[in-house]
């Protein structure tokens, strides 16, 4: 819904019961016929340590080990340029 800020102003208390009463309305107040500021259900807040738990969730479903670990630094041409470049 779309209302003027005088608009909005005057029937504050209704629009705020009406998006209390029903979570997915929201309200857009127009200033000269641009959308400047929207009035709408506040978002639950996710409990404290919730993202940590997720990711730590994620990390004990990958693989423990991904193969062969190389020595990089030791092999670096080897491994950019492979095999034959690095006897040049």
């Amino acid at each position: 819904m779309k209302l003027s800020i005088s608009e909005a102003r005057k029937r504050l208390p209704a629009l705020v019961r009406q998006v209390q009463q029903d979570a997915g309305t929201s309200v857009q107040i127009m200033v000269h016929d641009q959308v400047v500021a929207e009035l709408r259900a506040a978002q639950p807040e996710p409990e404290p340590g919730a993202a940590a738990r997720k990711l730590l969730q994620l990390m004990k479903r990958l693989p423990k080990h991904r193969g062969r670990k190389t020595r990089l630094s030791s092999h670096v041409k080897e491994y950019l340029y492979g095999p034959r470049s690095a006897s040049r």
